[in-house]
């Protein structure tokens, strides 16, 4: 998803990043980390998260950099998954519309059709609600621009890239069937080793940390 390292606001760490003299860097008060370009503090998670767009309750984890492809895939994946499931209830009451009610369902004809109801009204809600929030993630990579970057009014702070290469960022690469893998990895971004060693030291007080001039 991102996630920065939590304590990493050391003079140690801030030294071996090789800043160049008058440079500034940020220190975020909460979980004492140093706040790469465009990274923002989750609250739920308790820690900065870099590229961060919301905070999903149904994954328990926030979208972000390293994760954004595999949550666009399981939105899309969902919606599709409803409208099938709409299609079926569909043809399904037709078939029973035609066909003798007793015939096509173990259920008696009042309690299938309730049945029928109430799945259609739960295919057609997740259906509207995945399709949605497909739509918005699709657009924040097209704009690189996260949604807590549009509600903060934080547009036009960085360089931003043109969408279809924006896109090749967020899925790991050109266009393949990988794509529409959640198996498959982010092959064009750099994987940090699992254990990143940080410079031991006391965590500096000041919030904004400016290099000195040689």
């Amino acid at each position: 998803m991102g996630a920065v390292p939590k304590g990493n606001a050391t003079k140690e760490y801030i030294e071996s990043l090789q800043l160049k003299p008058g440079q500034v860097v940020y220190k975020c008060p909460k979980c004492c980390s140093i706040k790469p370009d465009r990274a923002h503090h989750c609250s739920v998670c308790k820690r900065c998260i870099r590229k961060m767009d919301h905070h999903c309750p149904w994954v328990n984890n926030c979208v972000g950099e390293n994760n954004q492809k595999y949550f666009v895939l399981f939105t899309m994946y969902i919606a599709l998954l409803s409208l099938h499931t709409l299609v079926m209830v569909v043809f399904h009451f037709l078939y029973c519309f035609e066909d003798d009610w007793t015939k096509c369902s173990s259920f008696s004809p009042p309690t299938t059709v309730i049945l029928l109801i109430l799945l259609c009204f739960e295919g057609l809600l997740f259906l509207i609600f995945t399709s949605v929030m497909f739509g918005t993630q699709v657009h924040s990579i097209c704009t690189d621009e996260t949604g807590i970057e549009r509600l903060k009014g934080e547009t036009g702070k960085w360089l931003k890239v043109p969408c279809w290469e924006a896109v090749q960022m967020a899925f790991g690469g050109p266009f393949s069937l990988s794509w529409c893998s959640p198996f498959t990895g982010l092959s064009c971004k750099k994987s940090p080793p699992e254990h990143v060693t940080i410079p031991q030291g006391e965590i500096i007080e000041e919030d904004v940390i400016e290099i000195p001039l040689n």
